[in-house]
């Protein structure tokens, strides 16, 4: 079915059978349930928390209570991009999302700092999420708020002798701040 389709269909409808659909929606499909919770009780600041510390755990998990070890830092990406994409189809704001993309990075840098990563997809991944993070802030008009943070991240990079430091560096100096 086209859009054009789909508003003909739904000009057709009474306000009702309108409501009735909506409902149905809400209750049988979860990301609609999710959108509607969201447009209508939009916690942004509870929910950055909480992906914060989804995506601190991913290197920097918690020891369960009781538990004899602590288990293994997974640094998977996926997770942040799934965050990410689920704040950008929400309609989170740019600020909200231009800050989780650059805290991914920066605990990355912070467990690199304190452990040594000999996997290269590791520092791949990671410029790969630099370069969408200032692409975003530039696409959103919102680079000169973060400004220091990717400068930060770019230095960082040198600090702590990433093999692709340069490429970091590449992407700051194309930048018009």
């Amino acid at each position: 079915m086209s859009k054009r389709d789909l508003k003909k269909y739904l000009a057709e409808l009474n306000k009702e059978q309108l409501e009735e659909q909506i409902i149905e929606l809400y209750e049988k499909f979860s990301p609609v349930k999710v959108y509607y919770d969201f447009a209508f009780n939009p916690k942004e600041d509870k929910l950055l928390q909480e992906s914060r510390t989804k995506i601190s755990h991913e290197y920097f998990p918690v020891k369960k209570p009781g538990a004899k070890w602590r288990p293994k830092a997974k640094m998977r990406r996926s997770v942040a991009q799934k965050i990410i994409k689920h704040f950008i189809a929400l309609g989170v704001d740019s600020f909200v999302i231009a800050d989780i993309m650059l805290f991914n990075i920066e605990i990355a840098q912070t467990y690199s700092a304190e452990n040594f990563i000999k996997q290269e997809l590791f520092y791949k991944s990671m410029l790969n999420s630099f370069e969408q993070a200032v692409n975003f802030a530039i696409s959103n008009g919102i680079l000169g708020e973060f400004k220091a943070r990717i400068i930060a991240i770019q230095q960082e990079t040198i600090q702590q002798k990433w093999k692709n430091k340069y490429d970091f560096e590449a992407i700051v100096d194309k930048i018009d701040f």
